[in-house]
């Protein structure tokens, strides 16, 4: 690979500027080679090339597993650099999201079988009335005539979902929204604060399975215990632990995002919000609109070619990484035409998603179908309890740079 011409990505200045990082990508014709955290990659940006990377069995989301393959400090590494107790680490290190082949195909079959499209549609009921009540709740939460949006429904909402969805007691629900969002910052430079919410979040997982094989309980938690394949397989102790963990991770944070940034957009493109205001029947599309322009997602993890691959936009040798981006992806012009402009109705009538928000191939998301009942309801309630929501003009919503995630550090509204 040649030398390469923009930051770090894996580094603070990077993440200040992954908008323009994308765009400098796109002009330069669609990738580029990159580095990040100090390993050498290639940033793709175009939608074709991200449904590549993202689908072909020809990439593996483990190096270790491609002969050539980039050689870097690996996760266990870095977290063990961290003060990260060994233990500990294979909840970090060894989850759905990194495997492939067959050890993914197994974790994934097990959890879909209690991960069900019906299980989602059954919490409607619930996941409204956890929306009414937060939104009931946001004057209590008004200071010099407006509340932060994110502090008191983005980031509550999804997270006392998911856990409803496994079961965790009322009393630990904060202490795990905080601890899913310190795990998520990806700020490495408080250590014992990183490390105290593994150590923290891990105990609390083992503390709600031993509660779960004692007693009966009708969540998701409970039919994963109960979970087995056609051989008779289930998922261990540490499995479990680990599932729990990334669902705690995975589906708080994006959701959450999902939820300020979408609101953001809307208050920032007025003729949009009137037509959803106008039109109910809009707003399915609208939440596939608002993931494709403003999506939590910015781009996923290294993939490693496991054989020479040629792309549109450029050539991986046997070993070497790339990184899709999926903001790239999703405002590509050769998919989505005119892709800088917001358009609610864009994906009216569309069967399926003609965006990468929820990544794609063996990896797509899980919480898929739950974070789009999520985003229904969030959007279609917050403009019916308050139809004269508008920006704090005063305390303009300003992005926190992360490497991973597009996220707004704070949204103040007037209701």
């Amino acid at each position: 690979m040649s030398t390469p011409i923009i930051p770090d990505l894996a580094s603070p200045e990077a993440a200040a500027d992954l908008p323009r990082i994308r765009e400098r990508v796109r002009a330069a014709g669609g990738s580029l080679p990159i580095t990040f955290g100090g390993t050498p990659a290639r940033l793709f940006v175009d939608d074709a090339d991200a449904r590549t990377i993202l689908g072909d069995r020809r990439f593996t989301v483990d190096a270790a597993g491609v002969e050539g393959g980039t050689r870097t400090l690996s996760r266990t590494d870095l977290l063990l650099r961290l003060g990260v107790e060994p233990d500990l680490i294979v909840h970090l290190t060894q989850g759905l999201l990194d495997k492939d082949g067959i050890d993914h195909t197994r974790l994934r079959k097990l959890v879909s079988r209690t991960f069900t499209v019906r299980r989602v549609q059954a919490m409607t009921p619930r996941v409204q009335d956890l929306t009414d009540r937060l939104l009931a709740g946001l004057p209590d939460h008004v200071e010099d005539g407006a509340v932060d949006l994110l502090a008191h429904f983005a980031y509550p909402l999804p997270i006392a979902v998911i856990c409803d969805l496994v079961g965790v007691p009322e009393d630990e629900r904060t202490p795990w929204r905080e601890w899913s969002h310190t795990l998520t910052s990806f700020d490495l430079t408080d250590p014992d604060r990183f490390n105290g919410a593994v150590t923290a979040l891990v105990e609390s997982c083992r503390r709600l399975i031993a509660t779960h094989r004692e007693r009966e309980h009708d969540d998701l938690l409970a039919d994963l215990i109960r979970a087995t394949d056609e051989e008779g397989d289930r998922l261990s102790e540490e499995e479990l632990v680990t599932m729990l963990l990334t669902l705690s991770i995975a589906g708080h944070e994006t959701t959450a995002n999902l939820i300020g940034n979408g609101t953001h957009a809307l208050l920032t493109h007025p003729e949009q919000l009137t037509h959803l205001k106008d039109d109910p029947e809009l707003l399915t599309p609208a939440v596939h609109e608002l993931l494709r322009w403003c999506g939590p997602v910015f781009q996923t993890r290294m993939r490693y070619a496991s054989e020479d691959v040629t792309l549109n936009t450029g050539t991986l040798r046997r070993g070497e990484a790339a990184i899709a981006m999926i903001s790239g992806a999703n405002r590509d012009p050769a998919a989505h035409p005119d892709p800088d402009r917001l358009d609610l109705a864009r994906h009216r009538g569309e069967p399926g998603e003609g965006h990468l928000a929820f990544g794609h191939g063996l990896h797509y998301c899980l919480g898929a179908a739950l974070a789009r009942l999520e985003g229904r309801v969030a959007f279609g309630s917050l403009l019916s309890t308050y139809p004269d929501l508008s920006p704090d003009p005063r305390r303009p919503a300003v992005r926190q740079p992360n490497i991973a995630f597009d996220r707004l550090r704070d949204l103040y509204v007037r209701l």
